[in-house]
């Protein structure tokens, strides 16, 4: 829901500094796999019992999430970077859950497993709605020039992200603040769903 005003105050940050990484010799793939990198170690942080430590890594994954972007546009754009990109968010979108199940499986597994759930539907939601936007050569750029079609949805990666900052900041709040943050994931992507239907059924 936010991602799209998040995206219009960003960019034009992430934009020059993307041309400078590409102007050193970066590349957006090697951008995006440093950003996985940082994101498991942000995982492996929690799943030790030091959340708060977790932090840095764990942000710093988000702003190389998106210069990788930054990077491709001042270089050369591709459909596989656009693949590895939605696959390396996927992994850390996992990661972390994953991570704060294994730091206390009994206090934090069962919504551990409930939220992982969520993330699965939504995430399906997501990339069902991709290909078939993508079949019928729909466009948007509301949030940004991607490779994939990224629709709408009351949870996006803005809210996803500051949902994972609150839980480090606030480790034993895992249980409630997941069972809160599963339904609406739920909801994002029973929306999607009707809005698909209304729009893919001819």
């Amino acid at each position: 829901m936010l991602d799209s005003a998040a995206r219009r105050l960003i960019d034009p940050a992430l934009n020059r500094a993307g041309r400078r990484l590409a102007a050193l010799g970066a590349t957006a793939d090697a951008v995006t796999l440093a950003g996985l990198a940082l994101g498991l170690l942000a995982a492996a942080l929690i799943a030790l019992g030091a959340p708060g430590w977790a932090l840095l890594p764990l942000l710093a994954s988000r702003v190389a999430d998106g210069l990788d972007g930054a990077v491709a546009r001042a270089t050369r754009r591709s459909d596989w970077g656009g693949y590895l990109d939605i696959a390396c968010d996927f992994a850390f979108y996992g990661a972390v859950p994953l991570g704060f199940v294994l730091a206390d499986p009994e206090a934090n597994g069962l919504a551990g497993a409930f939220l992982l759930a969520a993330f699965y539907f939504n995430g399906t939601t997501f990339l069902g709605y991709a290909i078939l936007a993508e079949k019928r050569g729909m466009q948007t750029r509301a949030q940004g020039i991607k490779s994939l079609y990224f629709s709408n949805g009351l949870l996006e990666g803005t809210e996803t992200i500051a949902f994972f900052v609150l839980i480090c900041l606030f480790p034993g709040g895992f249980p409630p603040l997941a069972a809160i943050f599963a339904p609406l994931c739920y909801i994002s992507g029973t929306v999607r769903i009707i809005g698909a239907r209304a729009l893919f059924r001819t």
